[in-house]
C-alpha cells in the first residue's frame, strides 16, 4: 500500500496518533503485568479515543482511529521481525 493510499484512509492529522500508539505499545510491552495478547486491544482503544478527541465523535473518525492503532502495531511488528531476521542471519554467518 502506498503512502497516498494510506493518506486517503487515515487523515494526515492523525499521524501523531500513530506515533503515540507506537510509544504506548512499546511501554505496554515492557510492563510485565500486562499480557502481550492485550496490547493490541489497548492500543486500538487508545487510538480510537485519541482520534475522536482530535477530530470529533463520528464513525468515520473511529474507524480512522482503529486504522491508526493497526498501523502502529503493524509497523512495530515489521521492525521487530526485521531485527530478528537480521540477528538470525548474522548468527548463521558466524557459524
Amino acid at each position: 500500500m502506498s503512502v497516498e493510499a494510506l493518506s486517503e484512509l487515515i487523515n494526515p492529522d492523525l499521524s501523531i496518533v500513530v506515533a503515540a500508539c507506537w510509544v504506548i505499545g512499546m511501554i505496554l510491552k515492557g510492563t510485565p503485568q500486562i499480557p502481550n495478547w492485550t496490547i493490541v486491544y489497548i492500543v486500538s482503544f487508545v487510538a480510537i479515543v485519541l482520534a475522536m478527541a482530535l477530530l470529533g465523535f463520528t464513525v468515520r473518525v473511529a474507524l480512522q482511529g482503529l486504522l491508526c492503532g493497526a498501523v502502529s502495531v503493524y509497523g512495530h511488528q515489521i521492525m521487530k521481525q526485521t531485527r530478528e531476521a537480521v540477528r538470525s542471519n548474522a548468527k548463521k554467518g558466524d557459524s
